[in-house]
């Protein structure tokens, strides 16, 4: 197929449709409002479920009953409006349940702003509602990758019994950029052996539930749900590594932070500085053991993201102190400039590194001096 000028949001949404999505349930926020409102007139044309729904809440709990069905089903917000779906989500994770979530980040915390932030990096690697639980989480940086993430999103799903984020920010959901789009793949006609399908043949009853008044049958779930954590930590270690051959230094980032990194260490590979990027591509399950072994033959690492440095601290956890980290970031709904990220690696070059204090203390004093 050949290439094509697309908005994130909706490249995203027309990869999901695809990839085979069966019904979306959402509610508008900005910057995510476009895929829902591509997807209000592409859904009922094909004859697929489309509900905006009263509110992020009501949204959330839709996707919960249509994903028991084992039917490929998704749904998207924007910072405030992913905090508000967490008590849903964590029903969901407790039911053992395949959804696919998009987040397209925002300033914040509260309503924040529309500017592009990766503030929700806790709440998605971390977390998110109560209990013990994971989620898988892939961050694309471009509109292609966008695509080509969200088409293999419903998979991972389906493969782990999990929640799968698509993990972007404003920028990656607003610009246009040139991109394949996938063929159109065919809907579902087979169900797994749990889905809530109806009687079918006489079958005995199918019960989907998140609560167990027995605390050894909660137990023997969590276990059953963290056996497949530990098989995805194994064999979902996904990165892009830029001019890590002949490294001294790297930069670590994720999406759009990771992106407008490429170019900071282009312009410092064109002074001679021997710095590489390393870009995860999903942050959930963090590719430690990556991070943890070019930590051992680098001279220093900068950790940069749109945050005040969440990945920053399993960047740390994984480095093991070992090897001196410095911090920079942007809040508040602002992006990094490649000259400012410049800067920092030209002070990451000349030194003095230290392992000893908070990487984030350092870029704090740093920056509160100018605020």
């Amino acid at each position: 197929m050949s290439r094509q000028l697309l908005k994130g949001n909706e490249a995203i949404a027309e990869a999901a449709v695809r990839a085979g999505l069966q019904a979306y349930f959402g509610y508008p926020i900005t910057p995510q409002t476009e895929l829902l409102e591509y997807l209000s007139l592409r859904m009922p044309e094909l004859g697929r479920g489309f509900v905006q729904a009263e509110s992020e809440l009501a949204a959330i709990n839709m996707v919960y009953g249509a994903a028991c069905t084992g039917a490929r089903v998704m749904t998207s917000s924007s910072s405030p409006g992913i905090s508000l779906m967490m008590e849903g989500l964590s029903y969901i994770a407790g039911t053992e349940l395949p959804v696919v979530m998009v987040d397209v980040m925002r300033g914040g915390p509260g309503l924040g702003n529309l500017g592009p932030s990766q503030g929700d990096y806790n709440q998605i690697v971390h977390g998110g509602g109560h209990g013990d639980y994971h989620c898988l989480a892939l961050a694309p940086s471009n509109v292609q990758e966008a695509i080509d993430m969200t088409a293999e999103a419903f998979d991972l799903a389906e493969q782990y019994r999990m929640i799968t984020w698509i993990v972007i920010d404003g920028l990656i959901g607003q610009i246009m950029e040139p991109a394949e789009l996938p063929p159109m793949q065919p809907l579902k006609t087979s169900y797994p052996d749990w889905a809530t399908r109806g009687a079918e043949g006489g079958r005995k009853a199918r019960l989907l539930k998140s609560f167990y008044v027995d605390t050894l049958e909660e137990e023997a779930v969590n276990i059953r749900m963290l056996k497949r954590w530990q098989e995805a930590r194994e064999h979902l270690v996904r990165y892009r590594a830029y001019y890590m051959e002949d490294a001294q230094f790297a930069v670590i980032g994720f999406g759009s932070a990771g992106r407008i990194a490429l170019s900071a260490v282009r312009a410092a590979r064109a002074e001679g500085i021997k710095v590489g990027l390393l870009r995860p591509l999903v942050i959930s399950p963090f590719p430690e053991a990556v991070v943890r072994e070019v930590a051992d033959r680098l001279e220093g690492i900068l950790v940069v993201e749109m945050n005040a440095g969440m990945m920053l601290d399993d960047v740390l956890l994984a480095t093991e102190k070992k090897t001196p980290v410095e911090f920079y970031g942007r809040v508040g709904g602002n992006a990094p400039l490649p000259d400012e990220i410049l800067e920092e690696i030209h002070r990451l070059a000349k030194g003095p590194l230290t392992t000893s204090g908070h990487p984030r203390d350092r870029w704090f004093n740093r920056i509160s001096k100018n605020n």
